[in-house]
């Protein structure tokens, strides 16, 4: 399991503390593995979601960091959506 890949998952931990995210999404960061987010938080994880986010490390990590909005990645063809759009949508607006 990458060390990369867990410090983002607490990352995004603290991003949605306190927030109310019902559904499940997957982030697969290509080359590193996946981050599941659903109610019980973010874990490094291979599990199915109800919607599944692609990108790069680099995308990924500009996402998390606020540098790049995750509907700005999707509009420019950094990130693909497979799945629920609505569970996409929640997310990105809950990271927000």
């Amino acid at each position: 399991m990458s060390e990369t890949l867990e410090k983002a998952a607490a990352a995004l931990n603290e991003k949605l503390s306190g927030g109310d995210f019902g559904a499940s999404a997957k982030f697969a960061i290509a080359g590193m593995g996946s981050i599941i987010v659903d109610a019980n938080g973010a874990r490094v994880s291979e599990d199915d979601a109800d919607v599944t986010m692609s990108a790069d490390a680099d995308t990924f990590e500009q996402i998390l960091s606020g540098e790049l909005n995750p509907t700005g990645a999707f509009m420019s063809g950094k990130l693909t959506v497979d799945g629920d759009m609505g569970v996409a949508m929640q997310l990105a607006s809950a990271l927000a």
